[in-house]
C-alpha cells in the first residue's frame, strides 16, 4: 500500500485507534530498552584505540524503535511507551539493588570461583564471597548512575517523540530521513546532556566528562543515520499493514497528557 492509499487520522484518533501491531513494537522497545541497560551498561570496551560503553552498540535501536513508534502510531501511542519503559526501568533498578543487597551464601558457585585466577580468594574465603563481588560489578551501579539513566531517557525519548511529531507537520509527511536524524539530533543531546553531567561530574575531570558526552552523542546520531534504511523499511512496512497515517495536529504534546476518548 503506498503512502497516497493510506487514511489520514488525527493523533486523538490514533490514540483509541486499536493497531495490529503496536503491542509488539511497544514490547520490542521496552526489552530493548532494558537489556540495554542491564547487559551494555556494565562493560567498557576498547575499538580500534577508542573506549566506549558497549551497550551503545544497541541503545540507539531504542531510538529507532521510538522514531516508529512516533511515525506510525503517533506521538500519544509514544507516550504510553515512554512511561511504559521508565517504569520498567525503575522496577529493573530496585530489582538489581534487592538482589544485589542479599547476603551470598558461601556455597554458591559461578563461573568466576572455579577461574584459577581467583583460587587464592576462595580457599580464603569462600566461593560466595567471589561471585559476590563479580555479581556486583556487573549488576551493582551507584544510585547517580540510575537516577541519570531514569531522567537522561525520559527527557530524551519524550524530546526525541516530540521533534519527530512536529517536524511530521513541518514536512507534511515528506522527508522521513529528516525527522528520524533531525529527532535523534535533538533528542540524545538532551539524553547526553542530562545523564554524562549527573552521573560523573565530581568524579570524572569537567574535560573528561564533556569529551564522552559529544562523542557518545556523535556516535548514537552516527547509528541513526546509518540505520536510516532500515528505519525507512520498518515504517514502510507497519504504515502498510496497520493502512493509516498518524498525524499529531490535535495533540496535547504535554508528557503528562492522557488520551481522550473520541
Amino acid at each position: 500500500m503506498s503512502e497516497e492509499q493510506l487514511s489520514r487520522i488525527g493523533g486523538a484518533t490514533g490514540a483509541r485507534r486499536h493497531f495490529r501491531y503496536f503491542d509488539y513494537v511497544m514490547a520490542a522497545f521496552v526489552t530493548m530498552l532494558l537489556l540495554s541497560n542491564l547487559i551494555g551498561a556494565a562493560k567498557l570496551s576498547s575499538l580500534g584505540g577508542l573506549t566506549f560503553g558497549a551497550g551503545i552498540l544497541f541503545f540507539p535501536v531504542s531510538y529507532v524503535l521510538g522514531d516508529v513508534l512516533t511515525e506510525v502510531y503517533g506521538y500519544a501511542n509514544a507516550r504510553r511507551c515512554v512511561w511504559a519503559g521508565f517504569f520498567a526501568l525503575i522496577f529493573m533498578a530496585f530489582m538489581s539493588f534487592v538482589v544485589v543487597a542479599m547476603p551470598a551464601s558461601p556455597e554458591w558457585g559461578c563461573a568466576a570461583s572455579a577461574d584459577p585466577l581467583y583460587q587464592g580468594v576462595v580457599a580464603a574465603s569462600d566461593s560466595g564471597a567471589v561471585c559476590q563481588s563479580t555479581y556486583v560489578s556487573v549488576f551493582g551501579s551507584t544510585w547517580r548512575i540510575v537516577l541519570a539513566s531514569l531522567l537522561a531517557f525520559w527527557a530524551g525519548e519524550f524530546v526525541n517523540a516530540f521533534v519527530m511529531a512536529k517536524m511530521k507537520l513541518w514536512t507534511g509527511g515528506k522527508l522521513l530521513w529528516t525527522r528520524t536524524i533531525g529527532s535523534t539530533v535533538f533528542g540524545q543531546a538532551v539524553d547526553s546532556a542530562v545523564f554524562y553531567p549527573i552521573a560523573f561530574l565530581g568524579t570524572w575531570t569537567t574535560e573528561s566528562v564533556f569529551l564522552v558526552m559529544i562523542t557518545n552523542w556523535a556516535m548514537k546520531v552516527a547509528w541513526e543515520v546509518f540505520l536510516t534504511p532500515v528505519t525507512y523499511a520498518v515504517v514502510g512496512w507497519l504504515k502498510s499493514r496497520e493502512g493509516v497515517d498518524v498525524y499529531d495536529d490535535d495533540t496535547d504534546f504535554s508528557p503528562f497528557a492522557k488520551a481522550k476518548a473520541v
